[in-house]
């Protein structure tokens, strides 16, 4: 037993080490790449360290001795304030970039391009010769703030970006649709839920390569881990059930059923002080609330909307809240938690300033929530003591995850960044839908040679067929079909046309085919 305290302890001591000098805690290390089935004995993470230290710094003027950490959000309070050194990044799915901001001054410093925006006519975007990437829509850090992921969707791959730098320094291809990242807590491993398949990508960025695959049930869709880092949790989109990993070993040691009113869920987050889970559920407007992290019981099922995406938290005058982006009605929730097993309580509706609210990310000081628009090419900064938006900045078009990067160390302003995605023509329609109670809105976004017509509406009769059309005086032109799901919704109907050139003044949903 001593013996095992004895190399328990020294592991932890060389993890503490390994997070104040940015380098790895040894462990296990990979001879060679895995082939695609699961390595027999997979190399060892570092367990973590302290639970939200990211960094070691000694700013100009300090000396030996009086070093400051650097701490990423969500956290507890006492971190540190918003400085000018920490970005926020959006990924932006339809200009295939990742905006970069800067949270100090409110400032949109330029894009990252990825590829080229989505139907580029000199691109052939969608063409079999196209070798740039598509649909750039997940994000991920290191615990340091020196790295930033990037997962593209269609095009199977992940980035890891030098945040001091805003350059790609790595790409690596996956399998099929990966959706979110984070590095692992010692920062050497990028741990990808694949959501097209079954399992979770551990792969050693620096080196490019995977070493491990960690099966999980069908359509893993994030990773986060504890703050503690010695844990994993895995949520699902095509399964009712929470993946819990021991990241050490890197295998599934519980599977925490969902309750089947909740549903499936596209996103989850872990509270800064580790004892809940929130998982949004997109297509049964749900969430799957205070999931306690030490009993794995689901405490609370809330009915929170269509589209209910993206949460997570901040605690302000010693109130712990939970956000929670509803893109389907445009809002952002905001309940009280409660830490006696009781459901949370839902104090304020946040009306968005635009549509589609997505990604989420407070500041580490708490002061500040951050939201993606999806459909409004923008970022609503809320102030988390009036529960008020306070400004909304423009990004790149279709933003969809959302971070918010501590770093410890100044960046570069505008070093390898571009314009792309950006100052692009938006303009919003409401939709009506003859004979039916639904109602909804149109997005009509300006791309590169066409225009994209995203239709989301509620309160249609549901499993049906409707087709909308664009409408100008008396001329008409159908745009598409769509089918509304099992609760009367549609969640996000796409048709590319010259909608602005056409003049085209409206939207409307006829029941049926075109006619």
């Amino acid at each position: 037993m001593r013996t095992r305290l004895s190399s328990a302890l020294a592991i932890l001591a060389a993890s503490v080490l390994a997070s104040i000098t940015g380098c790895s805690a040894g462990g296990v290390q990979e001879e060679a790449a895995v082939s695609p089935v699961r390595a027999s004995k997979p190399a060892a993470d570092s367990v973590g360290g302290p639970a939200r230290t990211q960094s070691v710094v000694r700013p100009p003027g300090l000396a030996q001795g009086q070093e400051r950490t650097v701490v990423q959000a969500p956290a507890l309070p006492g971190a540190q304030p918003i400085s000018g050194n920490d970005r926020v990044y959006t990924a932006d799915q339809d200009s295939n970039t990742v905006s970069v901001i800067n949270p100090a001054t409110s400032t949109v410093l330029g894009t990252i391009a990825l590829g080229q925006p989505r139907m580029a006519p000199a691109a052939d975007v969608l063409g079999a010769m196209y070798h740039g990437e598509i649909d750039v829509h997940g994000l991920g850090f290191s615990r340091d703030g020196k790295w930033l992921d990037v997962v593209d969707v269609t095009s199977n791959a992940v980035h890891v970006i030098d945040t001091a730098t805003n350059k790609v320094v790595r790409t690596v291809y996956l399998g099929r649709a990966p959706h979110e990242g984070f590095f692992s807590p010692d920062g050497t491993r990028l741990w990808v839920a694949v959501r097209g398949q079954d399992y979770v990508s551990v792969i050693d960025w620096q080196a490019g390569r995977e070493v491990d695959r960690i099966h999980t049930e069908d359509g893993p869709s994030k990773v986060v881990f504890s703050p503690d880092g010695r844990l994993a949790y895995v949520n699902h989109l095509r399964a009712l059930v929470l993946d819990v990993i021991d990241v050490g070993s890197r295998r599934v040691i519980r599977r925490v059923p969902i309750p089947a009113e909740a549903g499936e869920s596209s996103d989850e987050a872990i509270s800064p002080d580790g004892r809940e889970i929130w998982l949004g559920m997109p297509t049964n407007g749900r969430t799957t609330a205070v999931l306690n992290a030490a009993t794995y019981k689901v405490e609370a099922v809330l009915r929170t909307g269509p589209r209910t995406n993206h949460p997570n938290f901040a605690t302000v005058g010693g109130i712990d809240y939970a956000y929670q982006t509803v893109g389907g009605l445009n809002e952002t929730l905001v309940y009280r938690r409660s830490h006696n097993g009781t459901p949370p309580t839902l104090v304020k509706t946040i009306h968005n300033h635009g549509y589609g609210s997505h990604g989420i990310w407070p500041s580490p000081d708490n002061t500040r929530m951050y939201v993606a628009l999806q459909n409004s090419d923008a970022v609503d900064v809320i102030d988390t003591r009036t529960m008020s938006v306070i400004t909304t900045l423009p990004v790149g078009q279709s933003p969809m995850a959302l971070v918010y990067v501590a770093r410890s160390a100044p960046a570069t302003t505008t070093q390898n960044l571009g314009r792309q995605g950006l100052g692009m023509r938006t303009e919003h329609l409401p939709v009506q839908a003859p004979g039916t109670s639904g109602k909804g809105t149109a997005l009509i976004r300006a791309l590169p040679g066409i225009d994209e017509v995203t239709i989301g509406a509620t309160g249609l009769p549901p499993n049906r067929t409707f087709t909308a059309y664009a409408v100008e005086g008396s001329r008409r032109t159908a745009l598409m079909s769509v089918v509304s799901n099992e609760f009367g919704n549609i969640d996000e109907g796409l048709s590319y046309s010259y909608f602005f050139t056409n003049h085209y003044t409206s939207v409307i949903l006829r029941a049926g085919l075109p006619s």
